[in-house]
């Protein structure tokens, strides 16, 4: 790709992963929370990676792997063994037809740096996942989606190491992930590691179809709309920025998962008592809530604080957890739980968190 995407294929180390003891994790989450970890090795190739986590399990360690941290909650007193983190690069651009194009990306990238290469380079179809913090590994375990997109539409395949049978899996079509409503068939599980993706896209600059309407608004176009990638990027960003959805350091409503709960769905037998919520359609006799309307409508408002002051929600996004400074995991998960009861008291509608849950639990 014109921009630096092309040419960074890495070639295989021959030297070892990185490792240093007992280290915080906390400063290895966008939440600045999580306690110590016996060590952290950073893998800089896939070789690397696979390496340590097959003499992790060889051996009976326990063993977390580690991106950017940007949804995960650690508990305070951390995990048992060690970490790895994804680290290795590269990408590689390859002609599918006329107007598409197969980008593949290995697992430690940077997912918005991937988005921006990709809208500069004149590709199309990521654009509405902009502003997404994490590595390119867990896009797919999550089914990362925003503003009417998920990575679903786009993902061709990945290359898994599957720990149980301790063996890499190439070309794994997306099809045989259970990608869903942000989660997927290895969400949850430590069995299965994402070494890297392939993406469909298109080669005609033009955004997918707008369908969202908020971003449909910003843009000022019609819902079906395709408009220059590079215009749906911006006015995501921007729409982030005002949720406190991009990272900056300086600001606190940014140290978070982003949403920490996902929007609940229900069969619409259930929501007959439901009235005046916002819902759409998620599947035949099922409808999707807005959790961010449940929770101001049980009472909680941007800001709302959580013990002594350490973690509140945003003061930009109710759906949003944030670490305001000096806090613990503990800290986050009473706010949580304060937030959650206080919806199912409300509504008899129980929201379940959209990060994964590491050495704690709801």
């Amino acid at each position: 790709m014109g921009r630096g995407m092309i040419g960074r294929l890495p070639l295989p180390s021959v030297t070892s992963p990185q490792s240093d003891d007992v280290v915080s994790l906390a400063g290895y989450t966008t939440l600045r929370l999580g306690g110590p970890t016996r060590r952290l090795v950073e893998a800089s190739t896939a070789a690397e990676l696979v390496d340590v986590v097959r003499a992790a399990d060889s051996s009976g360690e326990p063993l977390l792997v580690l991106g950017d941290g940007s949804n995960v909650v650690i508990g305070d007193d951390g995990v048992p063994g060690g970490t790895v983190r994804i680290g290795h690069l590269g990408t590689r651009v390859e002609r599918a037809a006329d107007d598409e194009v197969l980008l593949t990306v290995q697992a430690g990238e940077n997912w918005d740096s991937c988005v921006a290469a990709s809208v500069a380079d004149g590709l199309g179809g990521l654009e509405c996942l902009s502003g997404i913090p994490g590595r390119v590994g867990a896009v797919p375990v999550q089914n990362v989606g925003a503003y009417g997109v998920e990575i679903a539409g786009a993902l061709v395949d990945v290359d898994l190491y599957d720990r149980r049978a301790a063996a890499v899996r190439e070309h794994v079509p997306a099809a045989e992930l259970g990608l869903g409503y942000r989660t997927s068939a290895l969400k949850g599980f430590a069995d299965r590691i994402v070494l890297r993706i392939r993406l469909r896209l298109r080669a005609d600059g033009l955004s997918a179809p707008i369908t969202y309407a908020e971003l449909a608004a910003t843009l000022g176009v019609t819902a079906g709309d395709r408009v220059p990638a590079a215009e749906a990027r911006a006015a995501v960003l921007e729409l982030r920025r005002g949720k406190g959805m991009v990272l900056d350091a300086s600001d606190h409503d940014t140290w978070s998962v982003g949403s920490f709960f996902t929007n609940p769905v229900l069969p619409d037998s259930e929501l007959a008592g439901l009235n005046g919520l916002r819902r759409w359609p998620a599947r035949p006799g099922w409808s999707k809530l807005a959790a961010a309307a449940l929770v101001q409508k049980a009472g909680f408002t941007r800001g709302h604080p959580g013990p002594g002051g350490r973690v509140a929600l945003s003061s930009k996004h109710v759906l949003a957890l944030t670490h305001r400074g000096g806090g613990s995991t503990a800290d986050l998960l009473e706010l949580a739980r304060e937030v959650r009861d206080g919806v199912h008291a409300a509504f008899g509608v129980t929201l379940h968190p959209e990060p994964v849950l590491v050495g704690c639990q709801l």
